[in-house]
C-alpha cells in the first residue's frame, strides 16, 4: 500500500509485450502525429498569412487547430517515446501536467466547436445579421471564453484529483494520465467529489452537444429549401462530417468518463481514448478545412509563392 505523497512516478499501459508490436504502436503513432502537425500547421499557416481568410469562420477554425495541435502533442509524444526505450515511465509533476494541459485543450475544443457551429447557423440561417452577431469583437470574446473556461476546467479538475490520496499502487491502465484511470487508484471512497465534478461536467458537454446538433438540425432545414441540388450537396457534404466528428467526439469521451468498472477492460478502455484524444486532432484538418475550395486555393498560392521565392522564379500573381 502507498499513499500520493509517497508517490513519484506513475507507470503508463504498455501497447504490447514484444518489441516488434511496439515499435509498430511507435511508427503508426508517429505517423499519425505527423499529419496532425502537418495538417494543423498548414491550416494556421494559411489562415495567418492570406488577408481574405481573415474571416469569422476562418479565425474560428485557425483556433481549432492550434488546440489540436496541443491535445494531441500532450499525450502522443510521450506515449511513443515508451516504445523504442522500453519505458513505462511518468513523473508525478509530468502526470500532473498531462492531466492539465489534456483536460484543457479537449475542453477548450468541444466550447470552440459549440462556437462554430453557432457561427455556421447564423451564416447560413440569419445572413443578414451575420456582421453584427459576429464582428470582430464578439469573435475574439467567444474564442476567449471558449480558451478561459477550458482553462479553469483543467485547473479545477487536476487540483481536485491529484489533491486525493492514491492507496491503490501508480500503475495506469491507459497511454497517457487520464482522469478515471488516476481514480483507479484513489482510496475508497475519496473520489465522490472528483466523480462527481466529473459528472456535473460531462453534462455540460452534452448541453454543448445538444446545442451544436440544434445548430445544424436548422442548417439543415434551411439547406433543404435551397433549390440548387448542388448547393444542397455542398452543404450537407461540409455538414454532415463535421457533426459526425463531433458526435465521435462527445460518445466515445463521455462513454470512457461514465462507463461502469464492470465493463471497464484495457483494451477498451485504450481504444475508447483513441478515438476521441487521437481521431479528431488527426481528422479535424480534413474534416474541417481542407475540404474548403477557398482555404485549399489560399493554400496553393501560398506554397507556390514560397516555391517561386526559393527557386527566383516570378510568382504566378506577379
Amino acid at each position: 500500500m502507498s499513499n500520493s505523497s509517497s508517490i513519484t512516478q506513475f507507470l503508463l499501459l504498455p501497447f504490447a509485450d514484444t518489441q516488434e508490436l511496439q515499435l509498430l504502436h511507435f511508427w503508426l503513432f508517429l505517423g499519425i502525429y505527423l499529419a496532425a502537425l502537418l495538417g494543423n500547421g498548414l491550416i494556421i499557416t494559411t489562415i495567418a498569412w492570406d488577408q481574405h481568410l481573415h474571416t469569422p469562420m476562418y479565425f474560428f477554425l485557425l483556433n481549432l487547430a492550434l488546440l489540436d495541435l496541443g491535445c494531441i502533442s500532450t499525450t502522443l509524444p510521450k506515449s511513443m517515446s515508451s516504445s523504442p526505450w522500453d519505458t513505462r515511465a511518468i513523473s508525478y509533476m509530468g502526470c500532473a501536467s498531462q492531466v492539465f494541459l489534456f483536460s484543457f485543450f479537449i475542453s477548450a475544443e468541444l466550447y470552440l466547436l459549440t462556437v462554430m457551429s453557432y457561427d455556421r447557423y447564423v451564416a447560413i440561417c440569419k445572413p443578414l445579421h451575420y456582421g453584427t452577431l459576429l464582428g470582430s469583437r464578439a469573435c475574439v470574446h467567444m474564442a476567449a471564453a471558449a480558451w478561459a473556461t477550458g482553462f479553469l476546467y483543467a485547473l479545477l479538475h487536476t487540483a481536485n484529483t491529484f489533491s486525493l490520496p492514491l492507496c491503490k499502487g501508480n500503475a495506469l491502465g491507459q497511454f497517457f494520465c487520464e482522469i478515471p484511470q488516476i481514480l483507479k487508484l484513489s482510496c475508497s471512497n475519496t473520489y465522490i467529489k472528483e466523480l462527481g465534478l466529473i459528472v456535473v461536467s460531462l453534462l455540460v458537454a452534452f448541453g454543448c452537444f445538444v446545442f451544436i446538433v440544434v445548430s445544424y438540425v436548422q442548417i439543415f432545414r434551411a439547406v433543404l429549401r435551397i433549390p440548387s441540388e448542388q448547393g444542397q450537396y455542398k452543404a450537407f457534404s461540409t455538414c454532415l462530417p463535421h457533426l459526425a466528428v463531433v458526435s465521435l467526439y462527445v460518445s466515445t469521451g463521455m462513454f470512457a468518463y461514465l462507463k461502469a468498472p464492470s465493463i471497464s477492460s484495457p483494451s477498451l478502455d485504450l481504444t475508447m481514448a483513441v478515438l476521441y484524444s487521437v481521431v479528431p486532432p488527426a481528422v479535424n484538418p480534413v474534416i474541417y478545412s481542407m475540404r474548403n475550395q477557398e482555404l485549399k486555393d489560399a493554400l496553393w498560392k501560398l506554397m507556390t509563392g514560397l516555391f517561386c521565392e526559393t527557386t527566383n522564379f516570378p510568382s504566378p500573381s506577379a
